[in-house]
C-alpha cells in the first residue's frame, strides 16, 4: 500500500512538473502569477525523491536485491531524470525534461504492475555493485545522449527546410544542442570506460557464456563513441555524422543491457 502511494504520487508530481515546464517555454519572459523554472524543478525533485523510495521498497527483498528488467527500467529513469533536472536547473533544455519526466512516470507505472526478477545476493561485492552502478550511469548519459541526438536530427531537418517553426521555436540554439550532445556523450563515456574497467579488473566472469554478448557489445559501443569523440575533435564532427555515430553506439549499448535482460526475463518467462 504505501508502495503504491509513493508511485502514484510521484506519477502525478512528474506529470505536472512536464505541463509546468511546457507552458513555462511558451509563455513570455517574467510572466506575473506564475512559478519560476527553479520552483518547477523543485516539484521534480520531489517526485524524483518519491521515485526513489518507491523502487527502494520494489528492489529490497528478504533474498536480496532485485534488479530484475522493470526495477533496471525504473533505476535508470531516475539517473536520467536527476541529470535531466540538473541540466535544466543550469541551461535552457526545459523540453528534453518535458519529454523525459512522463517517460520516467511511466516506466513506474510498468514497474508497479509487473514482476520480473535477478536477484543480487545479500552478500554481493562492492566490486560488483560498483560496477552495477556505473554501467547504469553510464547508460542514463548515452541514453540521454541519444535522445539529444534525435532532438537534434529534428531540428537540423526543419532547419534545413526552413521551417524554424513548431516544436523548434522550442529548443535552444541549434549550437547550443550541439555543445550539450558531446558534453553528454563525454561524461557518459568516461563512466562507460570505468564500467568496463571495473568489470576487467574486479570480475571473473566477464566472459563467461551468459554475459559474452553484454561484454563485446558494451565494448563495441565503447569503440564507437572514442571514435566519435576523436573524430569531433580532430576533424571537427558534428550535425549528421554525429548524430549517426551517436545513435548506432547507443544501440548497441541497448542490445548489451536491456536487450538481452527483456527477452530472458519477459519473453522467455
Amino acid at each position: 500500500m504505501v508502495n503504491y502511494l509513493f508511485t502514484y504520487s510521484a506519477i502525478l508530481l512528474y506529470l505536472a512538473c512536464s505541463a509546468l515546464l511546457f507552458f513555462h517555454i511558451k509563455q513570455p519572459a517574467n510572466t506575473p502569477g506564475t512559478l519560476s523554472k527553479k520552483q518547477i524543478i523543485i516539484i521534480g525533485l520531489a517526485a524524483l525523491i518519491l521515485h526513489c523510495f518507491a523502487l527502494y521498497h520494489s528492489m529490497t527483498t528478504p533474498a536480496g536485491i532485485n534488479l530484475g528488467f522493470y526495477n533496471a527500467l525504473s533505476l535508470v529513469s531516475i539517473f536520467i531524470t536527476l541529470f535531466i533536472l540538473t541540466a535544466t536547473w543550469r541551461y535552457p533544455v526545459d523540453f528534453l525534461a518535458v519529454i523525459l519526466l512522463p517517460v520516467s512516470a511511466f516506466t513506474m507505472l510498468l514497474d508497479i504492475n509487473s514482476n520480473t526478477s535477478h536477484l543480487l545476493p545479500p552478500n554481493s561485492s562492492n566490486a560488483l555493485i560498483f560496477h552495477i552502478l556505473t554501467s547504469l550511469i553510464a547508460y542514463s548519459l548515452l541514453a540521454l545522449a541519444a535522445l539529444q541526438a534525435i532532438l537534434l536530427s529534428i531540428q537540423n531537418k526543419f532547419l534545413h527546410a526552413h521551417q524554424p517553426g513548431g516544436i523548434i521555436k522550442l529548443m535552444p540554439a541549434l549550437r547550443s544542442m550541439e555543445a550539450l550532445l558531446f558534453e553528454m556523450i563525454l561524461a557518459g563515456f568516461v563512466a562507460l570506460s570505468i564500467s568496463l574497467a571495473s568489470g576487467m579488473i574486479f570480475l571473473e566472469n566477464m566472459f563467461d557464456q551468459q554475459l559474452v554478448h553484454k561484454t563485446i557489445l558494451s565494448i563495441f559501443a565503447w569503440f564507437v563513441f572514442l571514435i566519435l569523440l576523436i573524430g569531433h575533435w580532430k576533424l571537427g564532427w558534428r550535425g549528421r555524422t554525429a548524430i549517426r555515430w551517436t545513435l548506432s553506439g547507443f544501440a548497441s549499448l541497448m542490445l548489451a543491457y536491456f536487450g538481452s535482460k527483456f527477452v530472458i526475463e519477459v519473453l522467455l518467462v
